[in-house]
């Protein structure tokens, strides 16, 4: 895997498979490190099926033993509002492709989707992320690593193109996303930009022109991925061939 030239946060592989290694890699570098510096590491985990591939990495090996998996603390990014045994439960992607293979447990804290009241549900969890993830004298908490990925409309986490959430200021809310006739719950930008280390993954041609677009032009609400920007932390992307296509073009 390689950087994009000028653009040394910008990685790209040959295939998936060598995304999700890198991936893979680069993360239990980051949690290692927090564990290290701080005593526990926390990360926000992406849903969706893009990630499945590289949790699965992540349990097996070497993997499963280099990460120092019960001083580790999971979040989910969003999560659909269904019961947590649905078959679009981000959670029970998680617990399937995850933790069910892990040699030692960590700390998983799932968004409350099957709660039938959604702004109640984001303030529960809002609560549980000041609760349990370290503060460092910051009125937001700091996730050492936020994984992500995008949507070929620009989207990331429960964060749509041109939607409500993007501006608001609670750690966690609720969306109604028309599209999906669908509620949702979902970290928001002001938690997403405190974060120590963003990681983003993003597979397949039909990203490619969106993605050209994220990276080329700047902070745009037409594509929430873009305005992914913390200020105190870095951001990297783990892109296929095909995703990386019109880079620069």
């Amino acid at each position: 895997m390689s950087p994009v030239r000028g653009s040394p946060a910008v990685n790209v592989g040959s295939d998936v498979g060598e995304v999700m290694r890198v991936a893979a890699r680069r993360i239990a570098t980051l949690l290692s490190a927090a564990v290290e510096q701080r005593g526990v590491a926390t990360m926000a985990l992406a849903g969706g099926s893009t990630p499945k591939q590289l949790y699965r990495l992540l349990a097996a090996p070497p993997f499963d033993l280099d990460i120092p998996w019960s001083r580790v603390k999971l979040f989910l990014g969003d999560e659909r509002c269904v019961p947590p045994d649905h078959p679009d439960s981000n959670e029970r992607m998680v617990r399937e492709s995850l933790l069910v293979d892990l040699p030692e447990a960590p700390a998983f804290h799932p968004m409350p989707g099957g709660h039938p009241d959604p702004a109640k549900a984001a303030g529960l969890y809002a609560e549980r992320l000041v609760r349990e993830i370290p503060g460092d004298g910051t009125p937001v908490p700091r996730f050492d690593v936020v994984l992500l990925g995008m949507g070929d409309d620009g989207h990331t986490a429960s964060l749509f193109p041109d939607t409500p959430i993007l501006d608001e200021e609670r750690l966690v809310a609720e969306v109604y996303v028309p599209r999906m006739d669908s509620w949702r719950l979902s970290l928001t930008l002001p938690l997403l930009n405190a974060a120590r280390n963003v990681v983003f993954l993003v597979t397949g041609a039909g990203k490619a022109a969106t993605l050209a677009r994220v990276l080329a032009d700047g902070p745009r609400r037409d594509f929430p991925s873009s305005l992914v920007l913390p200020k105190d932390g870095e951001v990297e992307w783990h892109l296929d061939r095909e995703a990386a296509a019109l880079i620069g073009a």
